[in-house]
């Protein structure tokens, strides 16, 4: 068992600067998250570790580390004909989630997902998958997990997260946890640097792993961006541009509401119906490859 004082020299790995920092190995990054999630050190001493552990840098074996710790403690629920969605804890600001909308497309597709939430995570403030997610119907193909029930020793941490208010390290990690234990996986990501890193943490976690450069670092295709595909030791890359296909849809530019962005879902305009048709399809085209996303996209009802 660790104990406050045991910690220390984990806790000198990221609080002594840039000139004694270190980066910990795969097997200490699980010795503090296994102490960490277990709650047998003191919550300023987590908080002092996730702060030094984001300004110092992450590492691949560390990010690895914390994953195979989540995974001895996380409920699974295995479900592996399922595609899992990986939507980012820290919300939606300024457009309405497009999921509740694809998912009914993908119904009609036959295709089952993923996907969890919880509380809101620092530090951008917005609207959580949770708070939509509780509020609206959700087709019978949508398998919704509360990290409250999923992985409760995460959960404790959110009101430590809150009180630091900044973006953790915890955010980079959390948004895939294999709970359904799917083949696929479908994640969002905006930066370059973080593309890189969920090839490296995840390719060998699913048998295909898709990256999204989408809306608000979601998953979702509000405009032209690119998709990489890792599958088989090959990584592609193709773009996908809803102009292409007659959508012309204004993203807002303002905050919305939750009670907007909900109003946007249950009384959806044509150009969001559209675009969830789109992402539907795209969806499809990727789990499938066997007919192009203009061939599914035409295919669907409006």
């Amino acid at each position: 068992m660790m104990t406050p004082e045991a910690f220390l020299p984990y806790l000198k790995c990221v609080g002594t600067g840039p000139k004694r920092n270190r980066d910990l190995s795969k097997e200490e990054m699980k010795t503090v998250i296994r102490a960490f999630l277990k709650q047998e050190v003191i919550p300023e001493q987590i908080a002092a570790f996730m702060l030094g552990w984001r300004v110092k840098g992450e590492s691949i074996d560390e990010f690895a580390g914390a994953i195979e710790v989540f995974d001895e403690f996380i409920k699974h629920d295995p479900l592996p004909n399922t595609i899992e969605f990986g939507y980012p804890y820290d919300g939606k600001v300024k457009n309405p989630y497009l999921l509740p909308l694809t998912a009914k497309y993908l119904q009609e597709l036959d295709i089952p997902i993923s996907l969890h939430g919880g509380l809101l995570q620092p530090a951008k403030g917005g609207i959580t998958l949770k708070e939509v997610c509780d509020r609206v119907s959700l087709p019978s193909n949508v398998h919704f997990y509360d990290r409250k029930t999923y992985f409760p020793e995460l959960y404790t941490f959110s009101d430590i997260r809150e009180k630091l208010g900044l973006r953790s390290s915890f955010n980079t990690i959390e948004k895939l946890l294999g709970i359904t234990q799917s083949n696929t996986a479908i994640i969002g990501a905006f930066h370059k640097p973080f593309i890189e890193k969920y090839i490296a943490l995840y390719k060998d976690r699913y048998k295909k792993l898709i990256i999204i450069k989408g809306n608000e670092g979601t998953p979702e295709i509000f405009s032209k961006c690119s998709i990489t595909i890792v599958q088989n030791d090959t990584v592609e890359e193709i773009k996908v541009d809803p102009r292409e296909f007659g959508i012309s849809y204004q993203k807002s530019r303002e905050p919305l509401s939750l009670e907007k962005s909900l109003e946007r879902i249950q009384n959806p305009s044509d150009e969001l119906l559209k675009l969830a048709k789109l992402n539907a399809a795209v969806i499809h085209f990727l789990h499938h490859s066997d007919k192009s996303i203009k061939d599914v996209y035409h295919r669907l009802k409006p």
